[in-house]
């Protein structure tokens, strides 16, 4: 929050994305991005299954709406100084929502969102029971979102969702009309091997992003391999959700079956760690530069 924003988070992503396959790390709120870039995250991706499991407790079936997904996507670009990108469901309705919700992304300082092809409500990209909207609806979403863009570095991503509903090619026969439309990135959500990345790599041009999440339709793939593949950015949307939510569960039942935390403090981040984390001394400070300019102020008006 006390640092300045990136001028144009768009510019800063597309330059990464030239040097070397970017991994972005899944944040769900403001903490979650500083741990992501202490831990080295050259840029970051707001998961929207982590933000509506986190904030409201309930399935990622588009139940959060545009406003709730800004206000929270704000509270974690203020505290951080990499670009990110965040999920922006099906874009909250037809073309003039998506208008609407790529203004509201991008003035607060995104460096890209996410658009994809199901209907509403949509479904996470690894159950079964999607359906899509026709490719032609999506395309006239991507030409939206990319008139309604004031930067135009700003990144406009889409995602099919097409291969768990019809098949690899119709992935790929939308991707390409997708990509025509001015979609910056292609995201195929729910390819099942390397050999079908390899393939829609094959087939589709322009810049690739693949979702590394557990426990789906994508087996493990590495961030190296990716790259090998020719995907560009490599998300892992869930990985720091579930490590926290598994912490969380064993640090409640611990305190309700033992009665004390003692037994789990070796596991904590320390208070001191956790003031590093959030920079408390600069707070500090700069409420002490302001008292003593006032006071300053003030005698000299005497």
């Amino acid at each position: 929050m006390l640092h300045p924003k990136l001028p144009s988070p768009g510019a800063v992503l597309r330059k990464l994305l030239e040097e070397k396959t970017v991994i972005a790390p899944g944040v769900y709120d403001a903490i979650t991005c500083l741990l992501a870039q202490q831990a080295g995250a050259k840029a970051l991706y707001i998961t929207g299954a982590g933000v509506t499991n986190s904030q409201l407790g309930v399935p990622d079936i588009a139940l959060i709406t545009l406003t709730e997904m800004v206000c929270h996507a704000s509270a974690i670009a203020g505290v951080s100084k990499v670009p990110i990108i965040c999920d922006a469901d099906t874009g909250y309705g037809g073309t003039m929502n998506v208008v609407r919700a790529i203004r509201e992304f991008e003035n607060i300082g995104l460096a890209g969102v996410h658009i994809e092809d199901q209907v509403h409500s949509k479904r996470c990209g690894h159950l079964e029971g999607k359906q899509l909207v026709p490719p032609e609806e999506m395309a006239s979403k991507i030409r939206a979102a990319v008139k309604a863009r004031e930067d135009p570095s700003f990144m406009i991503i889409a995602r099919t969702d097409a291969r768990g509903v019809a098949g690899l090619e119709e992935a790929i026969h939308r991707a390409k009309l997708y990509v025509l439309s001015g979609a910056d990135c292609i995201f195929p959500e729910g390819l099942e091997s390397k050999e079908e990345f390899a393939l829609f790599r094959k087939e589709v041009p322009g810049l690739l992003m693949a979702n590394m999440t557990e426990f789906g339709k994508t087996p493990l793939i590495s961030a190296k391999e990716f790259e090998e593949l020719g995907y560009s950015l490599v998300i892992f949307p869930m990985t720091a959700f579930r490590m926290a939510a598994e912490s969380a569960r064993r640090a409640y039942e611990t305190v309700l079956h033992e009665g004390t935390q003692a037994s789990i403090l070796d596991k904590m981040m320390t208070r001191e760690a956790l003031y590093r984390l959030i920079d408390y001394e600069a707070y500090n400070a700069l409420d002490k530069e302001i008292a003593d300019e006032v006071q300053k102020l003030s005698k000299e008006k005497k």
